[in-house]
């Protein structure tokens, strides 16, 4: 069965990318600081969430303050937890947005190097900043408003008793490592006239147990905020990578692997 050795070579990529990356080290100092940045902004605004989380839990389950006290805990306790998981879902997805808006420049030349490193990096495609930052800006906002919604089912999966408890965090993380995973990929994608959602996820759905092998280690690395700022360049050189093996160039070895 083809899943579980596509799912490892998915998760085979960040290291690879680390390697890659490793050979311009300057380029993966410079990568630290849009994460960085972005890491105080987002990180502020979290905390102010989980500071308030206990009025926004009272006023979604005011409805149950006639039950009784355990029953009554119990439910707030569940809120509690999926609010949590959800906040941080759309944080990720937010953070990873944010941070390739800010460091569009740097991370450019990263996945320029990747190609090169890679082998056989291809011709740009030359239209206007203009359209493709106006692209860029409405597919992350389309993206984030996405997650948003699927916060919702993901929420109520988590109150199925017993069985929620696992469900909910799975299902989060591989809804999360899928998002977080389309906004990595795009560049790459782009550069070879793959402009849109539609197109990217097309190419994503065919080798699924690759793109989470790849998204869900990267979604859950990027919830821990300190580790997200040293691993996000790395996970933006491995979109890189797995951006060339969805249109059939991942057969070609990196350089550094063969020396």
């Amino acid at each position: 069965m083809a899943l579980i050795p596509d799912a490892l070579s998915g998760v085979a990529l960040l290291p690879r990318a680390l390697r890659l990356l490793a050979r311009r080290p300057r380029l993966l100092g410079l990568g630290l600081l849009p994460p960085l940045i972005t890491t105080v902004v987002l990180g502020a605004l979290l905390v102010l969430l989980l500071m308030n989380q206990e009025a926004l839990v009272g006023l979604v389950t005011g409805f149950a303050d006639d039950w009784s006290p355990g029953a009554a805990q119990a439910l707030r306790w569940v809120v509690a937890a999926a609010l949590v998981v959800g906040a941080v879902a759309v944080w990720i997805l937010t953070f990873s947005a944010l941070t390739l808006a800010i460091g569009s420049p740097l991370y450019d030349r990263i996945a320029e190097q990747t190609e090169e490193l890679a082998g056989s990096p291809p011709e740009p495609v030359e239209e206007p900043l203009r359209v493709s930052v106006t692209r860029s800006v409405r597919q992350s906002l389309g993206l984030v408003a996405l997650s948003l919604l699927l916060a919702v089912p993901l929420f109520l999966l988590t109150l199925i008793p017993v069985a929620g408890t696992v469900l909910g965090p799975v299902a989060s993380a591989c809804v999360g490592g899928w998002m977080v995973t389309t906004e990595l990929v795009s560049g790459a994608l782009e550069r070879r006239g793959r402009t849109s959602l539609r197109e990217r996820w097309a190419l994503m759905r065919g080798q699924r147990a690759r793109v989470l092998g790849f998204g869900v280690p990267v979604f859950l690395l990027l919830a821990l905020p300190l580790v997200a700022i040293f691993v996000f360049p790395v996970a933006a050189a491995g979109g890189t990578l797995l951006a060339r093996e969805l249109v059939g160039e991942g057969q070609r070895r990196d350089t550094v692997d063969a020396r």
